[in-house]
């Protein structure tokens, strides 16, 4: 593949050009793509015990889904095996005044109990979700791989989507692109590294748990990870809304005063946007709206200043304007 040649914006290409350079930056971002699949595909395991996380951990008497497992039957083989280290002590103690058939018989017992203990699950059992389907764990092993590998190489498409579209900027707009190409992806980020902390547990938990003396809930792999996925990326992109918010300003649609003197309704507009996310639910709803708030108020401090910062920048043109035709006329 040729190197691509840097474009100024003075220059001039043809329609072929264009689909030539375009070309050869979808091939760049499909090497990334396979590269972090691969990577994703060859840790798949880990990615999904990082999905797994959110799972509550099995009750003391809930079953572990269809295996009927719980964390009392981890308590009970190590009772069982202390159980038969005591039988067989007493069978082997030299002071016993038991007669050797009952010696016998303790140490029988002893071992029963042992080999009761060793067929008991030896540590806690996790809480995974099930599959159903003969291909569908490796199915959805490939989905959650491809999933984190666009999240991996998502700065490089970013570039190269950056890189084809910044010849055609002004340097004035190249100014304003490039702060938000450096703060869109940081904010996606932070909305989904918010997301798999602070919202998906309590809302599998709430969500798993609901009723859960009438249900005998089995979770399943595919809607579980569709679940969170979506859920991160709807958050992650909810959290590009103080970049919609200054682009808006750029327009001169909005200001800082016009988001304070409208915050009632902006306010409603957010927990509808919340509530038309993944998981309707009171406490997801909830998790998702605080932040979005926080932003916006943020957002109307980083507008405020700006206004406050180009009203001073047009004042102290005007001075410099009012100073020069004061000159000019005392010359005159």
């Amino acid at each position: 593949m040729p190197k691509l040649r840097p474009i100024g914006h003075e220059d001039r290409l043809s329609v072929v050009d264009h689909l030539d350079e375009l070309r050869h930056r979808l091939i760049i971002c499909g090497i990334a793509l396979v590269v972090a699949f691969g990577f994703c595909f060859w840790q798949n395991d880990r990615l999904l015990d990082l999905l797994n996380r959110p799972l509550p951990a099995p009750s003391q008497t809930a079953p572990n889904h269809l295996g009927g497992l719980t964390t009392d039957t981890v308590k009970e083989a190590r009772d069982l095996r202390g159980m038969g280290a005591a039988l067989s002590a007493i069978s082997r103690s030299s002071t016993s005044t038991l007669s050797p058939q009952d010696q016998a018989l303790l140490a029988l017992a002893g071992h029963y109990a042992n080999n009761a203990a060793e067929s008991l699950p030896q540590k806690t059992p996790k809480n995974v979700p099930i599959t159903i389907g003969v291909g569908e764990p490796f199915t959805t092993s490939l989905t959650v791989s491809f999933y984190f590998a666009l999240l991996l190489a998502l700065p490089v498409i970013l570039y190269q989507s950056y890189a084809f579209i910044i010849p055609a900027l002004s340097e004035h707009e190249r100014k304003v692109a490039r702060p938000i190409m450096i703060a869109a992806p940081l904010l996606f980020v932070l909305g989904v590294v918010f997301t798999f902390f602070v919202v998906l547990p309590p809302a599998v938990q709430f969500l798993q748990g609901y009723n859960s003396d009438q249900f005998n809930a089995l979770v399943q792999a595919k809607p579980l990870y569709s679940f969170e996925v979506l859920t991160m990326a709807a958050i992650g992109l909810a959290f590009q809304m103080p970049i919609g918010l200054l682009g808006l300003r750029q327009l001169g649609i909005i200001n800082g005063s016009t988001l304070t003197r409208h915050w009632r309704y902006a306010t409603v507009i957010i927990a509808v946007i919340a509530a038309a996310m993944p998981g309707a639910d009171p406490v997801t709803t909830g998790l998702e709206t605080a932040p979005l708030v926080i932003l916006f108020i943020a957002s109307i401090f980083v507008l405020k200043y700006l206004d406050r910062r180009d009203a001073k920048r047009a004042a102290n043109e005007l001075t410099s304007m009012n100073w020069r035709d004061d000159h000019h006329d005392d010359e005159a």
